[in-house]
C-alpha cells in the first residue's frame, strides 16, 4: 500500500503542497514526542494494557486529521487517499529517526496498523469527497457531522481489530513472534474495544475537531486543537509509569519465594503465564484478567512465613489445612503490600473448595496444583497428561471440572 501511494504521488505530484507540508510537519512531531510503550512488567505475555495501546497519540490524531479533511480556511481540497498514505507515511518515517538513533525506533506493527487505519478512513471520506458526493447528499449541516461520526466508530473498530489482530499474532509461533501460549482472539479484541475509551477515544475526537477547525480556520489551528490531545498524553504517560513500577514491584515480590529456596526457578511466572492464558481462554479481560495474573504471580508468597520450606514448594501435595494455612498466610503479606484488596482475596481463598472460590481462585489452585505435579515440566507431553490426569480425578471436590478442560485445552495448543 505504501509503495503504491508513493509512486501514486511521484507520479501525479503532490496536490496542495502547504497542506501537506503542514500536516506532514505536525505528525512528524507528534512521532517525534512519542513515549516507549513498555509492556506491563508482571504480564508473562508482555502484552501492552489498554492504557498504552497509543505510544503517539498526537501523530495518530494528526494522521487522521489529514485523512477527514475536506476543505482548508473555506477552500476545498483534493489530495486524495494515495497522498494521505504517502504523507504520514514520510512524516512517520522522519519523526522516528531520533528514536532510531536511540536504538528506540517504534516497533513495525504498530507503523502498519497507522497506515491501515489512516488508509480505511481516508479511502472512505475522500472520493466522495473529491467527487462531490458528500456535498450533493449530506451539506454541510448536520448529517455531515452524523456521517464524520459514524466514519469515526468504523475507524477505531478497525484500528480495535487489527490491534486485536497482531497482539495475538505475538504469541503464535512462526508469525513474526516471540512465541508462547497462543492467546484467543476474541478477549483480546474486548480488550481493544475497552480501550478506545480511553486514549482511543481522545485521538478519534481531536482528529475530527482538528479537521473540522482547519476547514474553516486553515491550518493555524493545528496548534491550537492539540493541546488538549497533549495533556492527555501526559497523563498517560504518568499512568503508564506508575502502572510499570507497580508491576516490578509486583515481580519482585513474586521471584522473592524463588530467592529463598522456597519455591522452584520460575514456578510463580509459569503460573502465571498459564493461569492468564487460561483465564482469556474462559473470557476474563481487563480488570479481571489483570487481577488474576497478579494474584498468580504472588500465590506462593505466603511460604516466606514457614520455619521449614515445603519440598520443592509443591503446596499441592500439602494437606488440606496446611494449604489453607499457607493461602491465609499470604494474603496476609499480599494486603500489607497495597496490592488492591481482591488479589490478596484471591490469593487467601486459593485452597478453598472451588465451590466457594471465585473463578480466579480456582484457575489459581487448579494451574499451581498442574505445575506442582508437573514437576515444572510444562513442556514435556509425558508430564502434562500425567498431572491433567490427576487434576480430574479431583475434579469431584478440589478443582472445577470446567478449568481442568480449559487449561488442558491452552495446553494443547502449547504442545502442539
Amino acid at each position: 500500500m505504501t509503495a503504491t501511494a508513493l509512486v501514486w504521488v511521484v507520479l501525479h505530484g503532490v496536490v496542495q503542497p502547504g497542506n501537506a507540508l503542514a500536516f506532514g510537519v505536525f505528525i512528524a512531531l507528534g512521532e517525534l514526542a512519542r513515549w516507549e510503550a513498555v509492556p506491563r512488567a508482571a504480564e508473562p505475555s508482555g502484552l501492552e494494557g489498554p492504557g498504552v495501546r497509543e505510544p503517539a497519540p498526537l501523530g495518530a490524531a494528526g494522521a487522521l486529521a489529514y485523512a477527514l479533511l475536506g476543505e482548508c480556511a473555506g477552500e476545498p481540497t483534493g489530495h486524495g487517499a494515495f497522498q494521505v498514505v504517502a504523507v504520514v507515511v514520510a512524516a512517520a518515517l522522519v519523526g522516528a529517526v531520533p528514536h532510531v538513533a536511540r536504538g528506540q525506533g517504534p516497533a513495525l506493527d504498530h507503523l502498519a496498523r497507522r497506515v491501515l487505519t489512516v488508509a480505511f478512513a481516508a479511502v472512505c471520506f475522500q472520493p466522495l469527497y473529491i467527487s462531490g458526493a458528500l456535498d450533493l447528499r449530506l451539506g454541510q449541516g448536520p448529517y455531515y457531522a452524523l456521517f464524520l461520526l459514524v466514519l469515526l466508530v468504523l475507524t477505531a473498530l478497525c484500528d480495535a481489530v487489527l490491534a486485536a489482530a497482531m497482539l495475538r499474532a505475538r504469541t503464535l509461533p512462526g508469525l513474526g513472534g516471540a512465541g508462547g501460549t497462543p492467546v484467543p482472539f476474541g478477549p483480546l479484541l474486548r480488550d481493544e474495544l475497552r480501550a478506545l475509551l480511553g486514549i482511543g477515544s481522545a485521538v478519534c475526537a481531536t482528529g475530527a475537531v482538528m479537521a473540522l477547525a482547519v476547514a474553516v480556520a486553515g491550518l493555524w489551528a493545528l496548534p491550537v486543537f492539540c493541546v488538549p490531545l497533549l495533556l492527555t498524553q501526559l497523563s498517560f504517560r504518568r499512568y503508564a509509569a506508575v502502572r510499570t513500577t507497580y508491576g516490578q514491584t509486583i515481580a519482585s515480590l513474586a521471584r522473592a519465594t524463588e530467592v529463598a529456596g522456597y519455591t522452584r526457578p520460575g514456578h510463580a511466572h509459569r503460573v502465571a503465564a498459564l493461569s492468564t492464558a487460561v483465564g482469556r481462554d474462559m473470557g476474563l479481560s481487563g480488570p479481571e484478567l489483570t487481577v488474576l495474573e497478579h494474584a498468580a504471580l504472588m500465590h506462593d508468597i505466603g511460604q516466606l512465613s514457614l520455619v521449614d520450606p515445603v519440598p520443592e514448594g509443591a503446596t499441592a501435595l500439602l494437606p488440606a489445612a496446611e494449604q489453607r494455612r499457607i493461602a491465609l498466610l499470604g494474603g496476609a503479606v499480599v494486603r500489607q503490600t497495597g496490592v488492591p484488596a481482591s488479589v490478596a482475596a484471591v490469593v487467601e481463598q486459593q485452597a478453598d473448595p472451588y465451590r466457594e472460590q471465585p473463578l480466579a481462585a480456582r484457575i489459581v489452585r487448579a494451574v499451581n496444583a498442574y505445575d506442582d505435579l508437573a514437576g515444572g515440566s510444562g513442556g514435556s507431553a509425558g508430564g502434562a497428561l500425567s498431572a491433567l490426569e490427576q487434576l480430574r480425578l479431583g475434579t469431584g471436590h478440589d478443582y472445577q471440572p470446567e478449568v481442568v478442560e480449559s487449561l488442558a485445552r491452552v495446553l494443547g495448543r502449547v504442545l502442539a
